[in-house]
């Protein structure tokens, strides 16, 4: 992909793009169009930060619109997402919109894409923002037109007169100006019933790329004379560089143009990949270091967990817990285990960065462009308006995976490098042993119940490290500067409440008249961040699957069993049809179906999955088949709401059954996929379908980790009606499924 050098600043780009910006100042909110206009009454967070009407679109002069978003493109389909909101408030073609992605100085700062909140933040910005253009465009064409806006119509980008004699297009009515208002309540949205491009399924040109394998992601890219570079990693965490023979390295790879050595960070460029790679490869077998962090290791993990010291911190705490059980009750109590999992992204992370004239460039896959710009201020010491960074899709991840660091890698070796492209690609060993992992967890829970079988009181406890260590400004959190002859150590300042993603979803959404959830937070071995869901995964695996041995203990059917401790009735719904979907399936003697449910964060999308698996002799779960039922508020794409909950069972069951970060006292031994295996396309789960709840009157929710949780209990479930084993500590392997020596009860 031949790229070209964005524009350093917004007020270049519209400098360039011939766009004179002045203000305008609202004279009405125009006409009602047909129908009931739904009147907003809270503006999205990413708006209220981003107020003005030009922070989320701009009108070309072609009378196209291009709109702003501060996401990145993960592959949730964020950008046909936006592209349907803003056609669908102006009334035009959707190839009339474009979508600008995250880029400093240009997109609104959104901070990081996560948490399921493109649509919610993001997408509805953009629904709110078009909105108020809407209505300004017909406040201004009504003057110069001189009519009234009760006598102008819009559709297609155009503006009109009722009689269709006169009309404007948007560039006409602004005359080369952007419209830099406020989006200020009431603002009127369009009316539902008027819907043309929102709910339904839209094609997304980039999955059609990807398919092809055209040139689409950031490893893509080339520039003019552009260096090649590879970063030689330590042997293991805090690791020092005793000794590098520079000489001999550049002898035995003649195109090797630069080492560059700045304490243990040790950056190797070539004019040919191929150079930066081979030289990688040699330093790897002669560089000398010092024998790093002892791991731990000859114990189980989930017992050395426990024993860490840690922070503790209440999340729920109702009811009376000082009276004790009586004969007529039943109790139960259970231990689950999470263990560390990596994203496992595809390709490995990448980024291209130029130093020049002063100005350093960054193309990167970071899922915060404003975030890396100030963690590389604080790591170069360079003033913020000194850096600009552009956002570019990578292979896919959702958390933080190596990409924050890969941009580091790349800013620090264009600095030493200055007037040339650098490009700094990860290797499969780097991304493996290096990238922060999602966090191993244990869960206990105990409860009680009366003689009806409605539980009574619960309890519950969850050990957990953090599940944000992004570097949010931080340095110390960006691998290489950890490496630096002047060192940037990571440290918790406790400016950010870094222990709140692993107590999400800890908290049931059933209701329990005695409940107490408490959390414990270490600080474990391994490098760890966010990975998609954060707590919510492993807590959810444990709820649900508690909710089914209770379900067992109790002789209740499942269904009913949840139904009857849920009031949320839109929780009712969705475990009801999910009833009415595994009511359908037969089943032979050698499977088993399995349910689960929660609503993520216990405020965005209801997930229910349903998992039907069959185990061979060697006990290998063979591909289950698995289908969901989702209620995510409004639908704005409905390809992209059942895209993101395949994808996120698909993710969630290979974690579920395969995957493990294995690690020994002198390091991680997952470094290549044989010894992290994800699943291959002949091992991925049969998806029968997804079944969308629309509530189109409904604020859209976000969906894109719902169904991580209630997948794993989901299969969980599945293989104790299967086998009769019940498996608390995931991954769900073979080994555990014929072995009774592991099997717990």
């Amino acid at each position: 992909m031949n790229a070209q050098l964005p524009s350093a600043s917004r007020r270049k780009f519209l400098k360039s793009a011939g766009c004179l910006t002045i203000s305008f100042a609202f004279l009405g909110l125009g006409t009602e169009t047909a129908g009931s206009p739904i009147v907003a009454d809270e503006l999205p967070g990413s708006l209220q930060n981003n107020p003005r009407i030009n922070a989320w679109l701009e009108v070309l002069s072609d009378g196209r619109v291009r709109v702003l978003t501060g996401k990145i493109e993960l592959g949730q389909g964020i950008g046909v997402a936006v592209q349907q909101m803003a056609a669908e408030e102006l009334d035009m073609p959707l190839g009339k919109v474009e979508v600008a992605l995250a880029e400093t100085d240009r997109t609104p700062d959104e901070r990081y894409t996560a948490g399921s909140a493109s649509i919610e933040q993001s997408a509805m910005s953009v629904r709110y923002a078009a909105a108020a253009a809407r209505q300004k465009l017909l406040t201004l064409a009504a003057q110069k037109l001189g009519v009234k806006a009760s006598q102008l119509s819009l559709a297609d980008g155009v503006i009109q007169t009722k009689d269709k004699k006169r009309r404007l297009t948007f560039a006409q009515v602004l005359n080369g100006a952007q419209l830099t208002d406020e989006v200020r309540l009431p603002i009127k949205l369009k009316p539902k019933s008027q819907y043309r491009y929102v709910g339904k399924a839209m094609h997304r040109e980039e999955i059609e790329r990807m398919v092809r394998a055209d040139e689409w992601y950031v490893h893509d890219l080339r520039f003019p004379n552009m260096l090649h570079a590879r970063v030689l990693r330590p042997a293991n965490y805090e690791s020092k560089l005793v000794k590098l023979d520079v000489a001999e390295l550049k002898r035995l790879v003649p195109g090797l143009l630069k080492v560059h050595v700045d304490g243990s960070f040790v950056g190797l460029l070539a004019e040919q990949e191929y150079d930066a790679k081979l030289a990688q490869d040699y330093a790897k077998l002669h560089a000398q270091w010092t024998p790093g962090r002892t791991l731990p290791a000859g114990q189980p993990l989930p017992d050395y967990l426990r024993k860490l010291p840690s922070s503790s911190k209440q999340i729920a705490n109702q009811g009376h817990f000082d009276t004790p059980s009586v004969a007529s009750e039943t109790t139960l109590s259970a231990s689950y285990f999470k263990p560390y999992l990596m994203h496992g992204s595809i390709g490995p992370s990448c980024a291209v960065a130029l130093f020049d004239q002063g100005t350093l460039h960054v193309w990167t896959h970071t899922q915060g462009v404003y975030p890396l710009r100030d963690s590389l201020a604080d790591l170069l010491k360079l003033p913020q308006e000194k850096i600009h960074v552009k956002g570019v899709p990578g292979s896919g991840c959702y958390g933080h995976n190596g990409a924050d660091d890969a941009a580091a890698d790349a800013a620090l070796l264009a600095i030493a490098t200055p007037g040339r492209h650098v490009r700094v690609q990860w290797a499969r060993e780097d991304e493996h042993a290096w990238e922060p992992y999602g966090s191993a967890m244990v869960v206990d829970i105990s409860a009680r119940l009366d003689p009806s079988g409605r539980i009574t009181h619960w309890q519950q406890q969850v050990w957990t490290d953090t599940h944000s260590a992004r570097p949010s400004g931080h340095a110390d959190k960006l691998l290489p500067a950890q490496y630096l002859a002047q060192p940037r150590l990571p440290k918790n300042d406790g400016a950010t409440d870094q222990s709140a993603g692993g107590y999400r979803n800890a908290e049931p959404l059933y209701v329990v008249p005695n409940l107490r959830v408490d959390a414990y937070f270490f600080e474990g071995p391994l490098r760890v961040s966010a990975l998609r869901s954060l707590g919510a995964y492993a807590n959810v695996f444990a709820i649900e699957s508690f909710m089914d041995e209770l379900v067992e203990k109790v002789k209740k059917d499942p269904w009913e069993f949840r139904l009857q401790h849920l009031q949320d009735e839109r929780a009712k719904a969705v475990v009801r049809k999910a009833q009415e979907i595994a009511g359908q399936q037969k089943l032979t003697e050698s499977e088993g179906l399995g349910f689960a449910f929660a609503q993520y964060k216990n405020k965005a999308a209801y997930v229910a999955v349903i998992a039907k698996v069959r185990l061979a002799e060697e006990g290998t779960i063979y591909r289950p088949q698995l289908w969901a039922v989702i209620d995510a508020g409004e639908v704005i794409n409905l390809d992209g709401i059942k895209n993101q909950t395949e994808g996120g069972m698909i993710q969630a069951a290979s974690w579920a059954t395969n995957e493990e970060v294995i690690f020994d006292t002198h390091g991680i031994r997952s470094r290549q996929w044989e010894s992290y295996p994800i699943y291959r396309f002949d091992e991925a789960p049969y998806i029968m379908g997804v079944t969308v709840i629309d509530r189109p009157n409904e604020q859209p929710l976000g969906a894109g980790e719902a169904a991580q949780g209630p997948t794993a209990a989901a299969l969980a479930n599945a293989v104790y009606r299967a086998t009769g084993k019940r498996i608390r500590e995931l991954p769900l392997r073979p080994e555990k499924l014929v072995d009774e020596s592991v099997h717990r009860q």
